[in-house]
């Protein structure tokens, strides 16, 4: 996604129906990327997982920079692009492994750690 200041002013400064508009379509998109997660949990074709992912979570990249989300629904929306990014990453048969640890359960046991 370009930059601010790459952007047209006209852009930059958008009108309001301008910005309901991508208001609108940064909601379909969240709604279309549920679907594909829906389709992701459906489908066993290993490749067809692979770019089911990846699509997923450029989605989830897309939306984290779209200012009509909260900045806590963007924060979830980072760390979905990294976990679904990770997925993908697992799924590729020509990537290297994602090292253990980086999952959920290493996030539980240094929380777990801070607090003891």
């Amino acid at each position: 996604m370009p930059a601010a200041s790459s952007l047209p002013e006209s852009a930059v400064a958008a009108s309001p129906e301008a910005r309901q508009e991508l208001a609108q379509a940064c909601k379909a998109l969240w709604l279309g990327t549920l679907s594909l997660m829906t389709a992701f949990m459906q489908i066993q074709a290993p490749a067809h997982r692979l770019l089911l992912a990846r699509r997923i979570a450029r989605n989830f990249e897309t939306l984290q920079a779209q200012d009509c989300f909260s900045p806590a629904d963007r924060a979830s929306f980072a760390r979905l692009s990294q976990r679904w990014s990770a997925t993908a990453q697992h799924l590729d048969p020509e990537a290297k492994p994602v090292p253990l640890g980086t999952g959920l359960m290493d996030a539980i046991r240094r929380f777990a750690r801070s607090q003891g």
